[in-house]
């Protein structure tokens, strides 16, 4: 095992954070960019706060999602950086928001249950732009007649709303943070969950 001064290994994990398509965790670090290193996950920790501290007051920051680190905007200047893309994020519907806030809140949860609470047919295309989008799976399928299939949400929707596990879910009666939370994704933002 070769060693690595802090400054080397504080540019390496900075680096490798920047060019990761998906978070990385200090484990994930640790047996992917540093596997060659002698280096302990309590020093690559440190080092994540260092670089999480050094960003804070920049127009990027490095936050915790999905259980790892990513670099992204800060929050504030998204209005602004949204000129770079010429596609317009597409606008989803209140049945969508509804059925996306049960299965994250209530999971594991069948398409019934669903219905059961929102007092409406669930449309199958939720279902499909939801599992489209990523931000929904199958996870299993419940031990009753006909045996309907269970919906969970996935490591992509905890990355999307940009949380690090589903304990940050804010309250379901804390109307202002949930609209918070799903208007960065471009859903419109009339929330009222029952």
């Amino acid at each position: 095992m070769s060693r690595i001064n802090d400054e080397q290994l504080k540019q390496l994990i900075e680096a490798a954070l920047f060019v990761a398509d998906r978070p990385l965790s200090a484990k994930g670090l640790k047996q992917s960019v540093l596997a060659d290193f002698a280096v302990s996950l309590g020093r690559i920790n440190e080092v994540l706060d260092q670089l999480e501290l050094d960003y804070r007051p920049r127009g990027v920051q490095l936050v915790q999602v999905a259980g790892g680190y990513r670099f992204q905007s800060h929050p504030d200047l998204s209005p602004y950086l949204g000129a770079l893309w010429q596609e317009k994020a597409p606008r989803y519907s209140r049945a969508l928001l509804e059925t996306l806030a049960l299965i994250a809140y209530r999971q594991p949860i069948t398409r019934g249950e669903i219905e059961r609470v929102r007092g409406v047919s669930v449309s199958s295309n939720i279902i499909r732009t939801l599992t489209d989008r990523g931000w929904v799976r199958v996870v299993g399928h419940k031990e009753v007649p006909g045996r309907p299939a269970l919906y969970a949400t996935t490591h992509e929707f905890l990355q999307y709303f940009c949380l690090d596990s589903l304990a940050s879910l804010p309250a379901l009666d804390d109307e202002q943070a949930l609209t918070a939370l799903f208007s960065q994704a471009a859903i419109e933002p009339e929330l009222q969950v029952h």
